[in-house]
């Protein structure tokens, strides 16, 4: 396969890939944390921010590259949390700069693009260190400029280049900063990004990774993962060693505000942070400046900001109160962090509650933002008092409900109606549907903003259902033989066949269309990863740029569900 050109549509779906890619790999990464010291999850952060650059992308009207790089490096600013989230969205500002209005991206267009953001980014930092995110995307993007100086034009072959190149530069960063050699992990900045790189090549070329979890090659990191009691390599840090033991961070709106008294320049701006402490980070467009550091002084860098605007967002963390949760959860204590949920539980803003069974559905939704998971679905529904008991249990000051079951919208409803707190239901048929309504959760909207917003996406997603017939019949024009299986799209059987391969496979191929780009393949209890993986195959034989993505769900009644996008 050979691009030439990414258009909008190629940079749409490595965006979304790329979101996708660090959702599945925060947890992950976020085991490797351990440098700098510790002021949020890396992957967490990562994660976050990339889906804040990722919708912006997605909600961008226009189709010109240049435009939508921008809208991703916005997105990206207005979301980026911790280090390397910022860092992250320094790359993409870059990038935007570099190939702004571009209506289409040439292989030289691309590289060089990619090439400014790795100089962004070292420019944004106070101190760049080697080791870190800056190696890994300064390396892989001079592999990219040797292989167009080289006359490649092939953005798929350039790509694979520039992942491989950033695998190579994450090697070494143990070599690089010893406290990485010393707790035997390599960094979670870049491994962040080489995730990052390797969606953006998977997108390109139409290869879908393996989805189970990506291990290093460092059979120390593994050993640490897996170990039943192992510490974090956090914890290894003592809290003695934290020079500046504040994480600040503000958003400040740039000559907005009563307390304005000077006209933003960014030397000015940047220099006296810079005497306040460590880890500065400084970015800006014309509306915001988004600032990151370490510092004894909170207060000084929180009245500097308001010389130059309103405070949009603060964020103030104690690191070392954090490292000693870590160092305290390492050894089986109850952290300081536990201590103060049980003397004072604060409330949910807004709970969102999903109704599903199987351990992996749970824990995909609660990856996406549910808060509360009921166990039922088909076969199992929750009574009215069950779901309004978890939302008045949930703590919270609101609530949403996915029932994620047309059989349990009027319980939803009604549990709605007599919960003691305000609660909206987002009518979500199935648990594909309730998976991508909460890509349209805004924490901080409304309820019945949120309601609409979800809801608008339900049919963004095609729900396919494989089960077994318990009795012949004939139904939806199908003449079904008890024992045989049945494909079921949005509550209609579709086909039928007597192994639950064919039947999954033939199912699939009626969901799919011109604008399918994800297929994602659940399997439970009565399914298995084996099959899953066939049809996975079968699949890509028909659309081999599908991404097409397989979890164990662990759900009862469906051997698999099937969701295309």
């Amino acid at each position: 396969m050979t691009v030439t050109k990414i258009t909008n549509l190629e940079f749409g779906k490595m965006v979304q890939a790329a979101a996708a890619k660090l959702n599945a790999q925060a947890e992950f990464i976020n085991s490797l944390n351990v440098f700098p010291v510790p002021d949020g999850d890396t992957g967490t952060n990562m994660s976050m921010s990339m889906a804040s650059g990722a919708k912006y992308e997605r909600e961008a009207t226009s189709t010109n590259v240049g435009d939508l790089a921008q809208a991703l490096a916005k997105g990206l600013l207005m979301g980026a949390r911790g280090n390397s989230g910022v860092i992250l969205s320094q790359i993409f500002r870059g990038f935007a700069k570099g190939c702004a209005d571009k209506q289409e991206l040439s292989a030289k267009d691309f590289v060089d693009a990619y090439a400014n953001g790795a100089q962004t980014a070292y420019k944004a930092v106070m101190k760049p260190t080697e080791g870190t995110i800056l190696t890994v995307v300064r390396e892989s993007a001079q592999a990219g400029l040797n292989e167009v100086k080289a006359g490649n034009d092939d953005l798929v072959d350039i790509m694979e280049k520039i992942y491989d190149a950033s695998e190579e530069a994450l090697k070494k960063t143990p070599d690089l900063l010893p406290v990485l050699k010393e707790v035997g992990v390599v960094d979670s900045g870049g491994q962040g990004l080489v995730f990052v790189l390797q969606a953006f090549y998977e997108s390109l070329s139409g290869k879908v990774a393996e989805n189970d979890l990506v291990k290093p090659d460092n059979a120390q990191i593994d050993e640490m993962i897996n170990a039943k009691h192992h510490q974090s390599a956090q914890g290894k840090l003592d809290p003695n060693d934290i020079k500046y033991g504040y994480c600040t961070q503000m958003m400040v709106r740039i000559g907005r505000g009563k307390q304005v008294t000077q006209k933003f320049d960014y030397d000015t701006f940047y220099n006296y942070l810079a005497k306040l402490g460590d880890s500065l980070l400084v970015i800006n467009d014309d509306e915001v400046v988004k600032v990151h550091v370490h510092t004894e002084f909170p207060g000084k860098v929180l009245s500097w900001g308001q010389q130059f605007g309103d405070l949009q967002t603060v964020k103030v963390d104690n690191m070392r109160w954090q490292q000693e949760e870590i160092m305290e959860k390492d050894e089986g204590e109850p952290t300081p962090l536990e201590k103060a949920k049980e003397a004072e539980k604060p409330a949910l803003d807004t709970a969102v509650i999903a109704v599903a069974s199987g351990d992996g559905i749970a824990k995909l939704l609660e990856s996406l933002g549910v808060t509360h998971v009921i166990n039922g679905g088909q076969t199992m529904n929750p009574s009215i008092q069950e779901i309004a008991e978890a939302i008045n249990e949930s703590g919270a000051k609101q609530a949403l409900v996915l029932p994620d079951n047309g059989n349990i919208f009027m319980a939803a409803d009604q549990a709605a109606e007599v919960a003691d707190i305000p609660t909206k239901v987002v009518h979500a048929k199935t648990i594909a549907q309730g998976m991508s309504a909460m890509l349209e959760f805004n924490p901080e909207a409304d309820l019945a903003e949120n309601q609409a917003n979800m809801e608008g996406n339900l049919d963004m997603v095609k729900s396919g259902e494989v089960t077994n017939a318990v009795r012949d019949t004939t139904i939806d024009g199908q003449t079904i033989k008890k024992d045989d299986f049945m494909g079921i799209v949005d509550g209609k059987i579709v086909n039928t066949a007597a192994d639950v391969k064919t039947a999954a496979i033939e199912m699939v191929k009626q969901m799919l269309d011109e604008d399918s780009e994800i297929v994602t393949i659940l399997y439970g209890v009565d399914g298995d990863k084996e099959t899953a993986e066939a049809i996975k195959e079968a699949i890509l034989a028909v659309d081999d740029e599908l991404d097409v993505q397989i979890y164990d769900g662990g759900q009862p009644v469906y051997p698999y569900l099937i969701s295309v996008e």
